[in-house]
């Protein structure tokens, strides 16, 4: 098996990777417009954390970094994102070309997941539960997976107000007996 440095050297390298990256225009959440300028964007809350997090740790969330929006050029808009042409279906595709770690396949698919049921919460006074369980049960390194978040999260055209709901949320709920002061 291929290390996870090797796996983002690999990612980076593909052409498929390579012709996405300057996809996209500024957009609400997205002001910084293209993947490439999201990516880096992302990449310097990423070395903020590093000393924080272990090196295995660092890479694979640099490989979430570099595939979780790679490829909404490709994508079918407005689609749920376990649908084969949504966003996330497609990186998730385009990264077990590379990898078969199902915990980053997972994260991958579900990166969207916790903002989408932010919005119904916010939009409705409440959200669909049956979603919150599949996320509940689809992700199991909830340390890794709120580190991204929280790297993709803390943008410029992005509020904190979804990340505090995700973190509310999950505390409490998953085995790991994760608190707010844990992460991190």
């Amino acid at each position: 098996m291929s290390t996870y440095s090797e796996i983002f050297d690999a990612i980076t390298r593909d052409a498929r990777y390579q012709q996405n990256l300057d996809w996209g225009e500024a957009r609400p959440g997205h002001p910084e417009g293209t993947v490439r300028a999201h990516i880096a964007e992302i990449e310097r809350n990423l070395e903020a954390l590093k000393p924080k997090i272990s090196d295995d740790d660092y890479w694979k969330l640099k490989i979430l970094v570099h595939t979780h929006d790679s490829f909404k050029r490709d994508s079918d808009r407005g689609v749920p994102i376990t649908h084969p042409a949504s966003h996330a279906s497609l990186a998730r595709k385009f990264l077990s070309d590379f990898c078969d770690d199902a915990e980053l396949l997972a994260m991958v698919q579900y990166h969207d997941e916790p903002f989408a049921l932010w919005r119904q919460f916010e939009s409705k006074g409440k959200y669909n539960q049956e979603r919150f369980g599949a996320l509940l049960q689809n992700i199991h390194d909830w340390n890794l997976f709120l580190a991204f978040n929280i790297v993709d999260g803390c943008t410029e055209g992005k509020e904190r107000k979804p990340l505090r709901w995700l973190f509310d949320q999950v505390v409490g709920k998953v085995e790991s007996r994760i608190s707010k002061d844990d992460i991190l």
